[in-house]
């Protein structure tokens, strides 16, 4: 947090004594540090990822993408009378790696292509920048409340929340109020109004025609080492006059070297033909420098599936670095992982099994139909630099058995905090 040091000169004085004057010496004080109040930080991140197919070869330019961003934020909790303020600016270049060496950016935002380079057959796209976060907040006894552009966390909010995977974070137009009142006990109401897209940061759009999504989610850890999670949205009009409701409950056991959780839930509508009733289980533990786990979902062939406002992954215990095509919708699916703490880092390795259903999506998204995808993911996660910055490495192998050929991906990245 950024301080001021104020300096205070008092003056001379004079005082008056039996009619004669007598100076007072100047008295120089250095007071304590003011704070402003603002606290200012962000991230500076450089993004790389390579897939093949059929037609294009690892590390070409047609099979690769990139994007650097600088993310600032500027936050004050009390700007006066308890009103605090926040503010976030997100920019994305290319680096002029584009076209000669990617052929996309991971993530814009609302970067164009640039028009002198166009007409003279090139596809370098000019810098952009969108502000992502905007919001005030404030607070009374034990309840906040938030109101603007703002991120919602998976924890809180599974159907519209905030992911981390991409170069930054989508972010939504909301009013969040989260109450502690109740021993042990979170409540938040959040109404979502718009939403960016996790691709393009500088596309908000309205969420249901500006009729919003409503969410009531009530979280209790009573118990020790248990989480109870349920929430509620309601989305009004959604289909004609057919409003949607979502139920989803989410109960995890943590005690350390031994954890287990179970969640589901339903997405309703009169307007569908069939709802979605989804389900899911996860157990691991922790065994010194390794830990592992063993997860499965369920999704039934309902019209809405499973997802993310705003987002592409899911809230399942099975979503991986690239299924959730493959597992939205009509699905059976079992993931197992495995880690390693070593050189200074994480190790990760997963593999996943879907039996898919007529229903499922394929992982090009243009159709769907019945099969069996598999996944493995080995990733390599660490921080240097006094754990200012944080490095990834991952390699992602996908067989989904609709498609002709099977598909490799190699992504990493680097984040560095400020």
């Amino acid at each position: 947090m950024k301080k001021t040091l104020l300096l205070s000169v008092v003056a001379s004085t004079m005082i008056m004594a039996g009619g004669d004057i007598a100076p007072v010496e100047p008295v120089v004080e250095t007071p304590a540090p003011v704070a402003t109040g603002w606290d200012f930080g962000g991230q500076a991140v450089v993004y790389y990822q390579t897939r093949d197919s059929k037609a294009n070869d690892l590390f070409s330019k047609e099979a690769s993408g990139a994007a650097a961003g600088l993310q600032v934020h500027a936050v004050n909790k009390d700007i006066f009378a308890g009103i605090g303020a926040g503010f976030e600016v997100s920019g994305i270049s290319d680096l002029y790696l584009a076209p000669e060496v990617v052929s996309y950016l991971v993530q814009s935002a609302n970067n164009r292509v640039n028009a002198e380079d166009l007409l003279n057959n090139r596809a370098s796209v000019d810098s952009g920048a969108e502000i992502t976060q905007a919001y005030l907040t404030y607070a009374f006894g034990n309840t906040s409340i938030k109101l603007g552009r703002q991120q919602l966390p998976k924890a809180l909010s599974p159907f519209a929340f905030s992911e981390g995977w991409n170069v930054f974070k989508n972010t939504y137009d909301a009013a969040l109020v989260v109450n502690t009142d109740l021993t042990d006990t979170t409540i938040v109401f959040a109404d979502v109004k718009g939403a960016n897209n996790i691709f393009n940061l500088g596309n908000f759009s309205e969420v249901n025609a500006n009729d919003g999504v409503y969410m009531l989610t009530a979280q209790n850890k009573s118990v020790e080492n248990l989480t109870l999670t349920g929430s509620y949205y309601y989305a009004p009009n959604v289909i004609g006059t057919d409003d949607l409701h979502i139920l989803w409950a989410d109960a995890k056991y943590n005690a350390g070297s031994f954890n287990v959780a179970l969640q589901g839930g339903t997405v309703k509508s009169d307007g569908f033909v069939n709802d979605t009733v989804a389900f899911g289980a996860k157990a691991g533990g922790n065994f010194g420098m390794f830990d592992a786990s063993v997860a499965y979902s369920h999704v039934d062939d309902g019209d809405a599936g499973v997802f993310n406002v705003g987002g592409v992954k899911t809230p399942l215990y099975t979503q991986m670095i690239l299924n959730q095509n493959a597992i939205k919708s009509d699905n059976d699916t079992v993931v197992a992982r495995v880690g390693a703490k070593a050189l200074g880092g994480k190790f990760g390795l997963a593999y996943g099994y879907s039996d898919l259903g007529s229903a499922a999506l394929a992982t090009d998204k243009t159709h769907k139909g019945s099969g069996k995808y598999q996944e493995v993911d080995l990733t390599y996660k660490t921080k240097v630099f006094n754990d200012s910055t944080t490095l990834f490495a991952g390699y992602v192998y996908t067989d989904d058995d609709r498609m002709k050929d099977s598909q490799n991906l190699i992504r990493v990245w680097g984040r560095y905090n400020f």
